[in-house]
């Protein structure tokens, strides 16, 4: 039997009944619908409950109903078991979502007909070191990012790639960021958007204060170890703003591209230049394109 994990934003009326449709939808053709405990119960349907320990497990995909918060929470549960991941857009921006509302019937189809791709998307592994052992681990499809606690003081940091110093400076802290967060955190930061099948990790500082604070783009294969002084402050490890780790001063943030991807569905239907142009609004015409011409040069 074919089965979908479906997670999603329940506290919400319209998803619960959106939700409820492609349940019933799936089960009609088939399917076997899984879902968590605590949302299965928003949802009229004759869904599967599954803990969270194995919900994802043997799934053909994750189908998420939310926005990028509820996309990234779905995501640890569909990274350790492999699972591609289709999301239906019902947040603000939704960058991570590959389906419109709009047109969940069209998405729908595909599922049933099996008539979508999968790409695999870059992920971040981090390590809290503390006096050269490793005390913590974490990861992130969009970016870990490495923040001071006291908001009153400025985070000193050095940062090195693959065991080379590059900078030291105050901070409100550095981020390391996949090329699919490229448009998340690190954009906010001051960082350059990059293609989201682009190999590589981008580090971010956040509001340095230094001459040198640019982001830079390392190789996929580099490690980037974020240092914090002994005699400085403490700060925390922040995993896609869900999963934190403190971070003592004294010790070493060591980030490396993820041992597992994050598998995505793609439908076909928006290339990541449309997703940019929809999703910021870009001017894609120029003003000089969009203004009538002056009357004086209007011909009779």
């Amino acid at each position: 039997m074919r089965s979908v994990l479906l997670i999603a934003h329940t506290s919400r009326e319209q998803i619960t009944s959106l939700a409820t449709r492609t349940a019933d939808r799936l089960l009609t053709e088939g399917f076997q619908v899984r879902m968590l405990p605590g949302e299965a119960a928003a949802v009229a349907a004759d869904v599967t409950v599954e803990p969270v320990e194995r919900a994802a497990a043997g799934a053909e995909l994750v189908l998420v109903f939310g926005g990028d918060g509820t996309f990234l929470r779905a995501a640890e549960l569909a990274r350790p078991a492999a699972v591609p991941m289709l999301g239906v857009n019902l947040g603000h921006v939704g960058f991570l979502a590959e389906a419109e509302p709009h047109a969940l019937s069209d998405t729908v189809d595909a599922v049933v007909n099996h008539s979508y791709t999968v790409e695999e998307r870059v992920t971040v592994d981090a390590e809290v070191v503390v006096d050269g052992a490793v005390q913590a681990r974490a990861w992130a499809l969009n970016e870990a990012s490495l923040e001071r606690t006291n908001r009153e003081r400025m985070l000193e940091v050095g940062v090195a790639v693959d065991g080379r110093p590059l900078l030291r400076f105050g901070c409100d802290g550095v981020l390391c960021s996949t090329p699919t967060g490229s448009t998340a955190y690190a954009f906010s930061a001051g960082g350059p958007i990059m293609w989201p099948n682009v190999d590589a990790l981008l580090v971010v500082p956040n509001a340095a204060h230094a001459l040198f604070s640019r982001p830079i783009v390392v190789a996929p294969d580099s490690t980037v170890e974020i240092e914090l002084p002994r005699d400085g402050h403490d700060g925390v490890l922040s995993c896609d703003g869900r999963r934190s780790v403190p971070v003592p001063s004294g010790a070493q943030v060591r980030l490396r591209r993820g041992e597992l991807p994050v598998r995505i569905v793609r439908l076909g239907r928006w290339s990541f230049a449309d997703r940019l142009v929809s999703k910021f609004q870009l001017p894609v015409r120029s003003f000089r394109d969009a203004a009538p011409p002056p009357d004086d040069l209007v011909a009779e």
